[in-house]
């Protein structure tokens, strides 16, 4: 595929859906949902599992491995239908990325998030934020009073960064006042509210290789 033929797919795929937006950068907005269990799966995944009855699909992966959803939706659409719930895409918000990619993937995780659940899709919101002046935008769009999911990989490892995570997780508590939220990765003990928690994969990882023993 060539590069203008690349450009003409992604330029017609966020042309797909019209959304209510909210917000200064007009953030689609996301209808809450009711937390159902689900056996969670990384989209990597996705494609090789036979059963999925019960079974529920996250992006707490690295972005290249799910950054195709955003220039080729409708491929994915059927597949991930077939699954009980689907989280919104986790794109990265690192704090040194330039603020512009930052609002950027946060569009785009919600655009995405929009157009599924369009689709009738069960979607869960992953809050993700960077520092604290990505609390002006970063709840844009995100339900209140529904289920979430968020994921404290690579938070917990200095000072700095642990006060970062807690400053944001106070934060969406507040504004979103959820009814459950799904967490991946260690569980901070001042964390508050009505907690799911799911293993990371270097957890499963982890007792796969002692179950062998």
């Amino acid at each position: 595929m060539s590069w203008k033929e690349k450009q003409k797919r992604n330029y017609e795929n966020i042309n797909k859906g019209s959304f209510s937006v909210t917000g200064e950068y007009d953030i689609p907005i996301l209808e809450p949902v009711e937390y159902k269990y689900c056996d969670w799966i990384g989209f990597n995944y996705a494609s090789s599992v036979k059963d999925r009855r019960g079974k529920g699909i996250h992006f707490f992966l690295e972005d290249y491995q799910f950054t195709r959803l955003w220039g080729n939706i409708d491929y994915y659409v059927p597949m991930l239908s077939s699954y009980d719930s689907i989280m919104t895409p986790d794109f990265s918000l690192y704090t040194d990325f330039p603020k512009a990619l930052q609002i950027y993937n946060h569009y785009r995780k919600h655009w995405i998030g929009a157009y599924l659940q369009q689709k009738g899709l069960h979607v869960i919101p992953t809050i993700c934020w960077s520092d604290r002046d990505s609390f002006h935008w970063c709840f844009d769009g995100e339900p209140t009073q529904g289920v979430v999911a968020v994921s404290s990989i690579g938070t917990q490892n200095s000072r700095k960064r642990r006060d970062l995570f807690l400053a944001g997780y106070f934060e969406m508590m507040d504004r979103l006042q959820p009814t459950h939220v799904i967490f991946c990765g260690a569980v901070p003990e001042e964390c508050r509210g009505d907690i799911v928690r799911i293993k990371a994969f270097s957890e499963r990882f982890h007792e796969a290789e002692i179950s062998q023993w």
